[in-house]
C-alpha cells in the first residue's frame, strides 16, 4: 500500500495548490491512501468546515490537526460528527472531538493516529505522548488495523525522533508535523517503520512558515507583536510517500515529496 502525508495546508492559497497538486500526485505514485495535515488551512489561521472540504476534494482520506485545530468554534461540530477529521487526542480539558480514526481499506484497515508534542509548547495544554500512544496503538490492533500511522505535531526535533525510535516496529510510519520546514531525513528505521522528522508545509514558498517576511523580521529584531498575516504568491507542496508492505505493514520504501 502506497501512502501520500502531506505537510502543514497553510492559507487558503495552500488549500487550492492542494486542491491543484494532490490528484496529481496521487496519480503518479498511484497513491492507496492520503492523510493531510490542515490545521492552518484556513484564512487566517486554524481550520474552518469550508477549508477542510476543500482538502477532501483535494484527495484527502483523513486530515489531522495540530495546536491550532481548536481555535475555530465553527469547527466544533464538524470533528464531533466527522471520524475522519482529527485534532490531538492528548490534549487536555477538551472532549471535542479525537485524535483516532480507522479507515476501512476492504481487505485491511488503517488507524490514524494524531498525538501533540510538549517541548516548546507552552501553550499547549498536553498529556505525556509517549504514555497515550500505548494505549492508542493497543486500541488499532484490537481494532484489527493493519497499517497504522502517526502524526506527531512537535517543535523539537528531539522529541520527534524519539517518537520515532520508541514506536519502530510498532506502527507503519510516523511523520512529524508543526514546523513547516521538510527535514531530509525521511528513512526506514531499524525495525521497518518508516520516518521522517517534519513533512513541511504547503504553502507559499517566498514566506516564513507561511506568514508575511517583514511581520516575523520585526518581530524578532524589534520585538514587534504586529497580528501575523498570511503571505501570498507561488506556492509549493512538501510531504512524503510511504510504500507500506501487505503482509507486514511496515514500510518497504520512504520517497520524498517537493512540487
Amino acid at each position: 500500500m502506497k501512502v501520500l502525508a502531506v505537510g502543514d495546508i497553510c492559507s487558503p492559497d495552500g488549500c487550492e495548490f492542494a486542491l491543484q497538486t494532490i490528484p496529481r500526485i496521487k496519480r503518479e505514485e498511484n497513491i492507496d491512501f492520503t492523510i493531510v495535515n490542515g490545521e492552518n488551512s484556513a484564512a487566517g489561521n486554524g481550520i474552518t468546515p469550508s477549508s477542510a472540504e476543500t482538502l477532501f476534494a483535494a484527495g484527502a482520506d483523513v486530515i489531522t490537526g495540530g495546536n491550532h485545530t481548536l481555535r475555530r468554534s465553527e469547527f466544533y461540530d464538524m470533528l464531533d460528527t466527522n471520524p475522519f477529521v482529527l485534532r490531538p487526542h492528548n490534549l487536555k480539558e477538551t472532549d471535542i472531538g479525537s485524535g483516532y480514526c480507522l479507515f476501512d481499506m476492504g481487505k485491511h484497515s488503517a488507524a490514524v493516529i494524531n498525538l501533540s508534542g510538549q517541548i516548546y509548547l507552552e501553550r499547549v495544554n498536553a498529556d505525556n505522548p509517549f504514555k497515550c500512544i500505548d494505549k492508542l496503538i493497543e486500541k488499532a490492533r484490537c481494532d484489527g488495523a493493519k497499517y497504522i500511522f502517526v502524526d506527531f505535531h512537535a517543535e523539537a526535533t528531539s522529541e520527534k525522533r524519539a517518537m520515532g525510535f520508541y514506536l519502530d516496529g510498532k506502527v507503519s510510519a510516523v511523520f512529524g508535523t508543526h514546523t513547516h520546514v521538510q527535514t531530509a531525513d525521511a528513512q526506514i528505521l531499524p525495525q521497518g517503520t518508516g520516518y521522517i522528522t517534519d513533512l513541511g508545509m504547503t504553502g507559499v514558498i517566498n514566506s516564513i512558515l507561511g506568514v508575511k517576511n517583514e511581520i516575523i523580521i520585526n518581530r524578532l529584531k524589534d520585538n514587534d507583536m504586529s497580528r501575523f498575516e498570511q503571505a501570498s504568491g507561488r506556492c509549493m507542496l512538501n510531504g512524503c510517500v510511504f510504500d507500506i508492505d501487505d503482509t507486514t505493514g511496515l514500510a518497504k520504501s520512504v520517497k520524498l515529496i517537493k512540487k
